[in-house]
């Protein structure tokens, strides 16, 4: 209860504050515009992040060590805040290399990326390359076990760690930089193909539904309802359960099955959109105009309609690809996805998750399975940021 109490006194002050800033910048402005018309809502927020600010350095500034007790938080949270700024200074230069390099509609592209949507791309770009030579970039194979079990990462021998495993090893003693860059293949490869044929599937079906209409629309689309009634996450896992026992040992069987299930789950959210663009493409007077030169199907769709549909379906196809991407690790976390000895990030985290137990003992020790949460999260952020900039582009808004 003293917590709550804190909070809302925390949150008084603040506006208190905010009443104050706002107050004194009509003043020293002499009462124009910007501040006169200010709601204390933005005040509220300058305040509050300029709060924010203050604590992130005072708290980043902390001593990481307290009478010999490793204080995790304080560590963690400086590789979080060493990350970003990196990050954010890597996709600086990225976008700055890039706006001068390159084609002129490629650099014109760039000028007009904002910071984040210049982070999505690189973090994608380098996702991609790993995920393509992720034989050539791993120290070791995925499988193979080498001689030392539960090493610590960082690579510090004092700290259980090891030089040649500069993120450790796993209870088995398989390298978990390797097994990172190849789940990177296995996740990411598995999911974009999932994407692919889930929108292949719901996009041609949406189109056809818009195109004809009459009773095939109206059974597509009572298919579609049913199955999105159901649970996408509850229903794949239901799914696969069955076809992992189907399956039996063959490995390969079971990562087959889930591309086809989680593709024919995520199609019917396709199929909505794709039904729903097409039908206000089909009224056009240049589709009637394709008709009555006696245009068949084939043309309607992927040459009037899918050119038309473009952007919409770009800007879901990268959120379809972060959900499917999410369930593949979530079903591998649950032990239906993606089967061992192969690499996944979803099964990694369930590996290793026992160690950060170890947190507020030795923090490099749960480091271990955040790695493979991460590169989960750093994606999933990355693809959304790309999202955001493409759906503000076909919007029409300007800066």
């Amino acid at each position: 209860m003293s917590a709550l109490i804190w909070i809302a006194v925390g949150l008084l002050v603040l506006w208190a504050v905010a009443w104050a800033f706002r107050l004194a910048g009509q003043k020293a402005t002499g009462n124009k515009p910007y501040f006169r018309d200010m709601p204390l809502g933005v005040a509220f927020g300058y305040v509050f992040a300029a709060a924010a600010i203050a604590f992130s350095a005072w708290y980043f500034f902390q001593p990481r060590v307290v009478d010999a007790v490793p204080q995790a938080g304080v560590i963690f949270f400086r590789w979080a805040v060493i990350g970003l700024l990196g990050f954010a200074a890597a996709s600086w230069v990225f976008r700055t290399i890039f706006r001068t390099v390159g084609t002129e509609g490629s650099k014109k592209l760039f000028r007009s990326m904002p910071l984040t949507a210049a982070f999505g791309v690189l973090i994608i770009i380098i996702y991609a390359i790993v995920s393509i030579f992720a034989g050539v970039l791993a120290p070791y194979g995925q499988e193979e076990i080498l001689g030392a079990a539960n090493v610590v990462a960082g690579g510090d021998p004092a700290l259980g760690g090891d030089p040649e495993f500069p993120l450790g090893t796993d209870q088995i003693g398989r390298d978990i930089l390797s097994r990172l860059i190849f789940g990177a293949q296995n996740t990411v490869g598995i999911a974009f193909v999932t994407t692919c044929l889930a929108f292949f599937l719901g996009g041609s079906l949406g189109f056809l539904a818009a195109v004809l209409g009459g009773w095939l629309d109206q059974l597509l689309s009572r298919m579609v309802d049913a199955l999105m009634a159901i649970p996408s996450l509850i229903f794949s896992l239901l799914l696969m359960t069955i076809a992992t026992a189907w399956a039996g040992s063959e490995a390969w069987l079971v990562t087959i099955y889930m591309i086809f299930i989680i593709a024919v789950i995520d199609s019917t959210r396709v199929f909505r959109l794709s039904r729903a663009v097409g039908q206000s493409i089909v009224v056009m007077d240049y589709i009637e105009a394709a008709k009555l030169r006696g245009e068949g199907m084939g043309y309607l769709i992927f040459r009037e309609i899918l050119p038309n549909a473009v952007a919409p379906l770009l800007a879901e196809f990268g959120l379809r690809f972060c959900f499917v991407f999410l369930t593949i690790a979530s079903l591998s976390f649950l032990g239906v996805g993606i089967q061992p000895p192969k690499a996944d990030w979803g099964t990694m985290v369930r590996d290793l998750s026992q160690f950060i137990n170890f947190a507020a003992f030795a923090p490099n020790v749960a480091v271990t399975p955040l790695l493979a949460a991460g590169a989960i999260a750093l994606l999933t952020v990355a693809v959304n940021f790309v999202v955001d900039w493409m759906l503000h582009k076909s919007s029409g808004l300007k800066e």
